[in-house]
Formats: C-alpha cells, sequence, structure tokens
C-alpha cells in the first residue's frame, strides 16, 4: 500500500515539473511576439518613410524613360529622312559607269534604289528635300536613258538584216533572238514598264515598245525587201502576149518569207513583252513591212491593170497567196488581218472588175477584126478564149471567192467594184449558199455565148451566104466544145454543154439550109388517081424507069431533064463550095452525114424514077446512085 501512494507522487512531481517548462516556454514566446510586434511597428514607419522619400524619383524616371523612347523614335525619323538625300553619293557611281560597266543586274538595283528613294522623298513633301527631289530625278532619267540605249543596242546586235532565201528554200525557221539577249532585255522591259505605272502613264504606252518596233521594224523590211523586189521584177514579161503562168512570179517566196520572219518576230515580241501588249507591238514592228508589201503590190496592180488580158491571173494568183497568208498568221497570232486586206484591196478591185472587163474585150477584139476567113475557118480569138478560161481554172479557189463576193451574174455590172471594203471577204460575208464552182460555170457560158453572139454578127455581113456562115459559126463553137472536152473545163460545164451544142446546131441549120434547093429539084408531083399512073409499090428495084417514063408527055420529060440538069447545077455548086470551106473534122463530118441524110433518099428515089430519062448518055443523069454515095464520102 506504501509503495503505491509513493509512486503517484513521484507522478504528480514529473507531472508538475513538465507544466513549470511548459509555462516557462509560452512566457519565453509571449516575450517574443511583444518585441516582433514592436519590430513590425519600427519597419513600418521606416518603410512610410521610404516610399515618402523615393516616391518622386520614380516619377521621375518614368518621364524620363518615355522622353528617351521619343527622343530616338525621333533620331530615327531623321535618319529616315535623310538616307534618300544621301543615297545620290552611294548611287551616282554606279549609273554613270553605266550597265555594260556596272552589270546589268547591279545597274538595275541601283536605279530601283533610286526610283524608291524618289517616291520617300516625294512623299515627304518637305522645301529641304526640294534640291535632293531634283538631284534624285536627274539621276534616274540618266539611269532609265542609259537602260532605253542598252536596250535598244542588245537588240541592234542581233537585228541585222538576214538572207531569207536561205531559210525558205532549206524550210528552216527564221532565227529569233537568243535566250540571253532575251532574258536581259526582259529584265529592262518589266523595269521601265514599272517605272512608268508609278510615274501614271496610261498602260500599253511604254517607251520600249516604240524602242523595239523602231529597231526590229526596219530588220524586217530590209530583210523582206529583195522579195519584194523580186516579186516586181518576176512580173516582167519577155513576151507581150504571153499568157501568165501560174508560180512564176515571186509573190509566193515573198509570203513565205513574210510569213516565217513574222512569226519569229512574234514569239520575240511574247518572251519580252506582257500579253496585253502583244498585239499593239506586233503591229507596230510589222507596219514598216506590209506598208512595202502595199507598195509592190500596187506596181504589181498597175502592171496587171496595163496588160488585163494576159496578166489578170496575177491578180487571181495574189489574192489567194495574200488571203492564204493572212489567215495563217491570223490562227497564230490573231493579228494583222486588216492591214493584209488593206494592202490586197487595189489587187482584189482588178480581180473583181477584170471579169467584166475580159468579157468586153472579147467583144471588142471580135468587133475590131479587120476580116473573116473565107474559107469560115475558126478564128484564133476563139482558140484564145476558150484558153483563157482553161488557164482561169488554175486559180479556181481565189475566183471563186471573188464570184461569190459579186454574185451570180455580177460580173455583167458595169461597176462590180463599187462596194468594195478594206476586208478579205469571209464565208460570213458570202451568201452560205453559193456555190463558187457554179457561179463560174455560168461565167464560163457567159462568155462563149458574148464570143459566138460578137462572131456571128461580125460575120453576117463578111461572109457571103448563110453556107459559109454555118460553117464559120459551127467551126468555132466545135473548138469551144472540144476545149472543153479536153480540159479541167469539162468536169465544171459537164451539165451546160446544152448551150455550147446549140451554137453548132444553129450553124448546122444555117449551112443546110442552102442544101434545100437541089432538094427542090429532086421533088416531082405523082397522080394517084390515073391507074396507069400509080406509082408500084415494093422495093425500088422493082420501079421500072422506062415505064415511067414511057407515061410521060414529052413535056413532063423536059419538065425532068430540066430537073436534073438543075440539080445537077445546084449540087456542084454545093459540093464545090463545101471542098472550099475550112472545116473543122468534127464538122466536116457532122455536115457531110446531115447533106447525106437529107439529098441521097431523094435523089435515089428520083433516079430510080426518071433515070431513063437521057438512056444512059449521062447528058442530064450526070450521077448514079453509087457516084453520088461517094460524092458524099468524099464531103466528109
Amino acid at each position: 500500500m506504501a509503495v503505491g501512494l509513493g509512486s503517484r507522487q513521484a507522478a504528480d512531481e514529473e507531472a508538475r515539473a513538465e507544466v513549470e517548462v511548459l509555462n516557462s516556454r509560452l512566457e519565453k514566446t509571449r516575450i517574443l511576439n511583444t518585441k516582433l510586434a514592436a519590430s513590425l511597428s519600427r519597419l513600418e514607419g521606416s518603410g512610410k518613410s521610404v516610399q515618402e522619400a523615393i516616391g518622386p524619383l520614380y516619377g521621375n524616371t518614368q518621364r524620363l524613360q518615355v522622353l528617351g523612347t521619343n527622343i530616338d523614335g525621333i533620331i530615327s525619323a531623321i535618319e529616315r529622312i535623310r538616307q534618300p538625300s544621301d543615297i545620290k553619293s552611294n548611287e551616282e557611281d554606279i549609273i554613270r559607269k553605266g550597265p555594260e560597266k556596272a552589270g546589268l543586274a547591279a545597274f538595275l538595283s541601283s536605279v530601283k534604289r533610286v526610283n524608291k528613294a524618289l517616291s520617300e522623298l516625294r512623299q515627304t513633301n518637305l522645301r529641304s528635300n526640294q534640291q535632293a527631289v531634283a538631284d534624285l530625278t536627274r539621276l534616274l532619267k540618266s539611269g532609265n536613258t542609259q537602260l532605253e540605249t542598252h536596250f535598244q543596242k542588245i537588240l541592234q546586235e542581233d537585228s541585222r538584216p538576214i538572207e531569207p532565201l536561205h531559210f525558205i528554200t532549206k524550210d528552216k525557221p527564221f532565227p529569233t533572238l537568243s535566250q540571253d539577249k532575251t532574258t536581259r532585255l526582259g529584265l529592262i522591259n518589266s523595269y521601265i514598264v514599272s517605272a512608268s505605272r508609278q510615274s501614271g502613264a496610261a498602260p500599253g504606252e511604254s517607251l520600249m515598245l516604240q524602242v523595239y518596233a523602231g529597231v526590229r521594224g526596219p530588220y524586217l523590211t530590209a530583210t523582206l525587201q529583195n522579195l519584194a523586189a523580186a516579186s516586181v521584177n518576176t512580173a516582167k514579161k519577155k513576151t507581150p502576149d504571153a499568157l501568165y503562168r501560174q508560180g512564176t512570179n515571186g509573190m509566193g517566196t515573198y509570203a513565205k518569207g513574210m510569213e516565217g520572219a513574222f512569226l519569229a518576230e512574234y514569239d520575240n515580241i511574247c518572251a519580252l513583252f506582257s500579253r496585253d501588249e502583244w498585239g499593239k507591238v506586233f503591229n507596230l514592228t510589222c507596219q514598216g513591212a506590209i506598208s512595202e508589201l502595199a507598195r509592190t503590190l500596187r506596181e504589181l496592180n498597175s502592171h496587171i491593170k496595163a496588160n488585163l488580158t494576159t496578166d489578170c491571173y496575177l491578180a487571181y494568183e495574189i489574192i489567194e497567196i495574200m488571203s492564204s497568208l493572212s489567215s495563217s498568221l491570223e490562227s497564230r497570232t490573231g493579228e494583222l488581218k486588216p492591214s493584209f486586206a488593206a494592202a490586197l484591196k487595189p489587187v482584189r478591185e482588178t480581180g473583181k472588175s477584170s471579169l467584166a472587163e475580159l468579157l468586153e474585150d472579147t467583144r471588142r477584139r471580135v468587133s475590131t477584126l479587120p476580116m473573116i476567113p473565107a474559107d469560115a475557118a475558126a478564128v484564133p480569138i476563139t482558140t484564145e478564149t476558150m484558153t483563157r478560161l482553161q488557164t482561169m481554172v488554175d486559180f479556181l479557189r481565189p475566183i471563186s471567192s471573188i464570184m461569190i463576193s459579186i454574185g451570180d451574174g455580177g460580173w455583167r455590172a458595169t461597176a462590180a467594184s463599187n462596194n468594195s471594203s478594206d476586208q478579205i471577204p469571209s464565208l460570213n460575208s458570202f451568201d452560205v449558199g453559193a456555190d463558187g464552182k457554179q457561179i463560174f460555170a455560168h461565167y464560163s457560158i457567159d462568155t462563149i455565148d458574148s464570143l459566138l453572139t460578137a462572131l456571128e454578127q461580125k460575120g453576117k455581113p463578111l461572109l457571103k451566104g448563110k453556107q459559109a456562115l454555118g460553117v464559120f459559126l459551127a467551126n468555132n463553137a466545135t473548138i469551144v466544145d472540144r476545149m472543153i472536152r479536153n480540159s479541167d473545163l469539162q468536169p465544171l460545164l459537164t451539165s451546160r454543154m446544152a448551150d455550147v451544142d446549140k451554137w453548132r446546131k444553129n450553124g448546122a441549120q444555117l449551112y443546110t439550109a442552102a442544101w434545100r434547093e437541089p432538094c427542090g429539084h429532086l421533088l416531082d408531083v405523082q397522080y394517084t388517081n390515073r391507074g396507069s399512073q400509080r406509082p408500084p409499090s415494093g422495093s425500088a428495084a422493082a420501079i421500072d424507069s422506062a415505064a415511067i417514063l414511057k407515061g410521060l408527055s414529052s413535056k413532063d420529060k423536059d419538065a425532068i431533064k430540066e430537073k436534073f440538069r438543075l440539080f445537077n447545077t445546084s449540087f456542084d455548086d454545093l459540093v464545090a463550095k463545101h471542098k472550099s470551106l475550112n472545116m473543122e473534122r468534127e464538122v466536116r463530118e457532122m455536115l457531110a452525114r446531115q447533106v447525106q441524110q437529107m439529098i441521097e433518099p431523094l435523089y435515089c428515089r428520083f433516079w430510080d424514077r426518071y433515070h431513063e430519062v437521057d438512056k444512059g448518055k449521062g447528058k442530064y443523069v450526070k450521077y448514079d446512085k453509087g457516084s453520088i454515095s461517094a460524092v458524099f464520102l468524099s464531103l466528109s
């Protein structure tokens, strides 16, 4: 029990000791908090004092920073303003050297910097920069002038005239500018165009267009000049009456050279200029060469008009050549068609008027013939006229275009060319239903009718008798028919051959009219109501001439004798006349056949009945059936 009590007291003592220790620590903590509170109070007071002292200094520092920033901005602006003014001295040396010495790339960069600086100076609008603006303007103008001169010089290096025949005969493309030159020229042109736009110039008014055309235009003209001269020289004739032969003039070669040179030039232009400038530059560049072409065509046109009947075909050939050239270039470039149309207009008008003038010339030449061959031979003008039509077939394409443009029968008008215009006809300007070949066939028949009508009118008063006139017409019509069938006219005029054949038939009718006289002498009167005089029926062999004559009176017998005598006289005269006339083989055979068909049946009948009238002495009955048949054979 005593032990338990002692243990409890020891534990209480130990607890009291721990409480005292905790109380001691708590007191120390309270004292420390009091000191901290006093220190904090003193620190707050010191902070207020520092804030009151530093506050004004901080505000001044902020204002100074803003001021410093503003000053830096002002200095930077001043530097920017001063920089363009200083560029003159920096770039003047490069620009004075020029693009050749300084190098094109460095020169262009320098000029661009000057241009930019000048633009910025003008925007400042400061009076103090006026002198700098003037100096840079002069410097820029000098730089631009040197670039234009350099552009021109580069172009001129490859703009010496060339011999076009070298490229035409070897079928080589005409030369274009080298890639290196194209690149350099393109750089210059791009800068000049850009500078022009900045200066407010109108689009498409770049000075480089004029410079390019001023160099390359004369090059094209000089290159093609010999071909133009050759076209005129080859038109000169050694024989005045010789017909122009297709392809003998130099215009075809001239057109090939022009097409090759123009297309090469168009390729150059496309490589240098912007698309919206291609047409304008191309037209400007080709203007001189087309003017030379127009002058050449005027000279050729004067030659054609002076020799229209022989050289009208040259006009047709030129129309076809130039129309093809115009269409080809238009399909490739879209340009020059109006220019070619204006240049071709004189020749085209001559081609149109030639159709009517050739018809009139045919009539005029027939009317001025001094004489018609007495033997009724065909006259040379018939062959010449048909040769002209045959030759026109070789130029059917251009002639068809002309005929479609003037309309069917338009050649009959006295002023077929009054409605002309400076346009190469296209299908849109024509009657789409018109057939040029058919119209040409109509023109050919009109020409043939005009020729034969004029020959008929000329022959009537000059040739004696219808027989000669008929042979004359038949001869000429036969030559016409033959020259149609033996040429390219045949497929064109097949449907109109009846119009030609009618003239041969008319000639045959005129000729056979003279043979009606001997036919009339072979007609007799038979009285069928007299039994003893009734003509026997059956074959000619059954006819008894002696019996028939026995039944005639002396007066009737004398009349039969007179008929034989008159027939012999008339027949012999006509046979002699027939043999004296100059006939074409076809005409002689045709007329001999028709005469035989007219005379022989009548004569054979008459001879069968009355050949015993002179009892075989031949005094009146000159021909028996065999001998007269031989005469007819001799006529062919």
